[in-house]
């Protein structure tokens, strides 16, 4: 990885870290850190959606994306939480943000950046859920407008139907 790349990487996660005290992700779906403390027994067959990886979910404990990030967060942040998904969402806007200053090149300005962020165009990352895409436009701030529905079966969450895409605030 060039040593500039090494370095948008590092202040993307900065940036994002920053952002976690502000923004939260869907957290009252998380196995580990809602559904276990309340009671297995009593989440079963509830509907949610998600369009992020659940690094708790036995589904996903081979993937490649949920080891990289597990290796992140081993040596960047080894007493976070692996269980709460605010540091999924952290990692995820991070993956978000170093795209956008890819897309920036050279020109790093503030006009060019806030362009390039409503410039996403089909961008995933690799702990988004298969198929969902981030998409923004000069006058569409909702990067995240599709989600994949799921079902509790009492032990892990299920994923089932297409992804759903809708327009959020338009």
């Amino acid at each position: 990885m060039p040593a500039r790349i090494g370095s948008l990487v590092a202040l993307a996660v900065l940036v994002a870290a920053a952002a976690m005290t502000a923004t939260t992700a869907n957290v009252a779906t998380s196995v580990a850190a809602v559904l276990k403390p309340a009671g297995l027994q009593y989440a079963r067959d509830i509907i949610s959606t998600a369009y992020l990886k659940d690094p708790t979910d036995p589904a996903w404990r081979d993937d490649p994306a949920v080891k990289t990030w597990q290796a992140f967060m081993d040596s960047y942040d080894p007493d976070g939480d692996k269980s709460n998904a605010n540091n999924v969402y952290g990692y995820v806007l991070a993956q978000n943000l170093v795209q956008v200053l890819r897309q920036c090149g050279d020109d790093l300005t503030r006009e060019n950046v806030r362009k390039q962020a409503a410039s996403l165009r089909d961008f995933s990352t690799d702990l988004m859920l298969p198929g969902i895409k981030a998409n923004t436009g000069p006058d569409d701030f909702f990067p995240i407008e599709q989600m994949q529905l799921m079902r509790f079966d009492g032990e892990a969450w299920r994923l089932f139907g297409d992804v759903i895409t809708g327009e959020v605030g338009h």
